[in-house]
């Protein structure tokens, strides 16, 4: 695995990005109208701020494992399926600016783990549909 991925839920996108800029001591690898990510190398962090309207309660998008190659993804799809955890796949979608081959996997309390590998950007956050985090 290559970076661990955490997507959190925002209501004001830029005191968020510069907040987070200090925290973090980098600037955002990609920033839209609705999106900021950044990606540290040490920890391997891909963190990703996502606004929304209202936010209550528990500020978590979701968790994520980003992998080097489309291999990744299968082998780890496969594991996940045998030790008993349905895995929810979004393949060849388009989602956070970004085409990926993606799954999901749902802890006992309902967190998200999302495991995907990034093709290529996209300059659309969403293709309509198709799921997107």
């Amino acid at each position: 695995m290559k970076f661990v991925h955490v997507g959190i839920n925002v209501t004001n996108l830029e005191k968020s990005i510069e907040f987070y800029q200090k925290v973090f001591g980098v600037s955002p690898v990609k920033v839209k109208a609705d999106y900021a990510k950044f990606l540290l190398e040490s920890p391997g962090l891909n963190f990703t701020l996502n606004v929304r309207n209202e936010v209550s309660g528990n500020q978590v998008n979701h968790f994520g494992f980003q992998v080097e190659t489309a291999e990744e993804i299968t082998a780890h799809k496969e594991r996940l399926e045998k030790e008993g955890f349905f895995a929810r796949d979004e393949m060849n979608t388009t989602c956070c600016y970004a085409v990926q081959d993606k799954f999901w996997v749902t802890d006992p309390d309902g967190n998200e783990w999302e495991f995907f590998y990034t093709k290529t950007d996209s300059e659309v956050h969403k293709i309509e549909a198709s799921a997107c985090c």
